[in-house]
C-alpha cells in the first residue's frame, strides 16, 4: 500500500484526499494545510494524521509520497522538497506562474529518479482517452485538426481571478496539454486573441481576458484551435474533436443524466450538463490517482510529467505574448 499524504485540502485536496482514501492499493497518511481548521476536518472526517508543518511531511517515514495541492506559487518549492526527501510527488497544475522558476525547478530536480507527476486530469478522462486511442490505432487516418472546447459555467470569484495568472495560464494551460496530447507532436507556432465580454470591468483590473481562442500549429503543419470563456450559461461545456484524413472522433459533453424526454410539444430534451469542473471529471481524477499510484508502485515514469507541465507554460506564455504583440509566436522565441 502506498501511502500518500496531501498537501492542502480546499476543495480540490480534500477531493483528492478523499480518492486516495477510497484506492485499494493507496492509503491516506495524513494531511497538513495552512488553514489548520481545513485539515482538521479532513484529519477526522477520514481518521488521519494531521500534520503540523509542510516539513513534517517530507521528514516523516509514514508517508512514501506526496500529493501537492496547495497555492500555486508553493508547487516549485514543494517539488524541490519531495525530491530531496525522495517522495514521489503528484502536483496539480500549474508547477508555477512564472516559466523562469520552472526551469529553475527543472534544474535543481534535473538527474533525479523521484517520480513527478503532473494533474492535467483531462488525460485521464474515458471519452478524451479515446479520442487519443483511435487516432493513435488510426481510425480516423492521418490527424490533421484537433478542436477543443473549454468554458466555465461562470466567472470564478474576483479573488481568485486577480491572482490566477491570467486565463492562459489559468484555464488554457488544461486544454494546451490536452492539444499536446492528441496532436503527437510538438507545437511550433502559437496564435492567439482575447477579449473582454463577459466582465469588461474585471478583465481590464486584472490585465486579462474571459474570452480565448488559440490556433497551434506543429512543424508538419497539424492545427489545433482552443476556444475559452468563462460564462456558459448552459453548463460545463468541455469537447474535444480530433479531425483526420480517414474520419473523425469526438468526446463529447456529459450531461448530468442520459435521459432525453419528448412530448406534444418539445423534441428530444436532454438533461443539463454538469456544472463544476470536480463532479464533470469525477471519473478522471480518480483514474488519475491510479495511475500515479500504478507508476510509483511499478517504477516507470508516470503518464504525464514535469516536462508536460513546463510545456503547457511555454504555450500559455507564448499565447499571452501573441495577444499582446498582435502576431503569431515562434516557440522557439519563449526562453
Amino acid at each position: 500500500m502506498l501511502k500518500i499524504a496531501v498537501l492542502g485540502v480546499g476543495r480540490i485536496g480534500r477531493m483528492h484526499a478523499e480518492n486516495i482514501a477510497a484506492h485499494p492499493c493507496a492509503t491516506l497518511a495524513g494531511v497538513f494545510d495552512t488553514h489548520p481548521q481545513a485539515a482538521v476536518e479532513v484529519s477526522e472526517k477520514l481518521g488521519v494524521t494531521r500534520f503540523e508543518s509542510a516539513e513534517a511531511v517530507f521528514a516523516s517515514g509514514a508517508v512514501d509520497a506526496v500529493l501537492i495541492a496547495t497555492s500555486t506559487a508553493t508547487h516549485a518549492d514543494f517539488l524541490e522538497q519531495a525530491v530531496a526527501a525522495g517522495k514521489p510527488a503528484l502536483c496539480e497544475k500549474p508547477i508555477d506562474l512564472s516559466l523562469a522558476r520552472v526551469n529553475a525547478c527543472a534544474t535543481k530536480i534535473a538527474g533525479s529518479s523521484v517520480p513527478i507527476m503532473l494533474g492535467f486530469v483531462r488525460r485521464f478522462d474515458d471519452g478524451h482517452a479515446a479520442v487519443r486511442a483511435a487516432i493513435e490505432a488510426g481510425r480516423i487516418g492521418t490527424l490533421e485538426q484537433v478542436v477543443i472546447t473549454s468554458r466555465d459555467p461562470g466567472l470564478a470569484p474576483a479573488a481568485y481571478i486577480e491572482v490566477s495568472g491570467g486565463i492562459f495560464r489559468d484555464m488554457t494551460i488544461h486544454d494546451f496539454d490536452m492539444a499536446r496530447f492528441l496532436l503527437g507532436e510538438e507545437v511550433t507556432e502559437v496564435s492567439a486573441t482575447g477579449a473582454r465580454l463577459v466582465d469588461p470591468e474585471l478583465m481590464t483590473r486584472c490585465g486579462d481576458f474571459d474570452t480565448v481562442t488559440a490556433v497551434l500549429t506543429t512543424a508538419s503543419g497539424k492545427q489545433a484551435v482552443i476556444t475559452n470563456s468563462r460564462r456558459a450559461v448552459y453548463g460545463y461545456d468541455q469537447r474535444v474533436e480530433a479531425f483526420g484524413s480517414a474520419g473523425m472522433a469526438i468526446s463529447e459533453n456529459r450531461p448530468r443524466n442520459h435521459m432525453r424526454l419528448s412530448g406534444a410539444t418539445f423534441t428530444d430534451e436532454a438533461a443539463p450538463l454538469m456544472n463544476f469542473f470536480i463532479d464533470r471529471y469525477a471519473t478522471a481524477f480518480a483514474a488519475e490517482i491510479g495511475a500515479f499510484v500504478d507508476a510509483v508502485e511499478a517504477g516507470t515514469p508516470p503518464p504525464v510529467g514535469f516536462e508536460d507541465g513546463r510545456q503547457a507554460l511555454i504555450l500559455a506564455e507564448a499565447a499571452i505574448r501573441s495577444v499582446a504583440e498582435g502576431r503569431t509566436i515562434k516557440i522557439s522565441e519563449i526562453g
